[in-house]
């Protein structure tokens, strides 16, 4: 059971995400409900730890067994979301990802995965276009900036 809960037209999620990054990128998705890009990722399960739960949602979404570097933010967020116009209390833990034991690169700058009847479509988005892309979260546009340049270079296949 994701740990949301719905209340009238609120809803509260506990999530997390997969920051994903090659030089100077950062692996960014949507599929078919939404007209933004977003991290891969998704709801924690009660009774899984975050560092299960973002593990568990990046084999789902993109096919590949990541290792987790590091925690980097936990954000609070309270928004309208654009698609259900519901108002959202979300938590979400960002995690710093590892793929360079994985083929994630080779699938190319932009490419598209089915998972269960939805189609993610996935695009490497370079930092200094995230300021003018449809991009949630928000924070992450000015955030991405500000992360030793080591930490852009561990994800990097070898």
């Amino acid at each position: 059971m994701d740990l949301t809960f719905h209340q009238e037209n609120q809803v509260f999620n506990y999530r997390v995400c997969a920051v994903i990054l090659s030089q100077g990128t950062i692996l960014a998705m949507k599929d078919e409900r939404s007209p933004y890009f977003y991290l891969p990722g998704g709801r924690v399960e009660m009774g899984e730890t975050a560092q299960h739960a973002v593990i568990r949602e990046v084999e789902e979404e993109l096919g590949i067994t990541p290792k987790i570097l590091r925690p980097l933010w936990l954000n609070q967020a309270f928004f309208q979301e654009d698609v259900d116009h519901r108002f959202y209390h979300e938590l979400c833990l960002y995690f710093l990802m590892d793929i360079s034991h994985t083929n994630l690169l080779e699938k190319g700058d932009c490419f598209t995965l089915r998972e269960g009847r939805h189609v993610h479509r996935f695009q490497w988005l370079p930092f200094s276009r995230l300021k003018e892309e449809y991009f949630y979260p928000l924070f992450l546009k000015e955030k991405i900036f500000h992360l030793p340049e080591t930490f852009t270079l561990r994800t990097e296949v070898e």
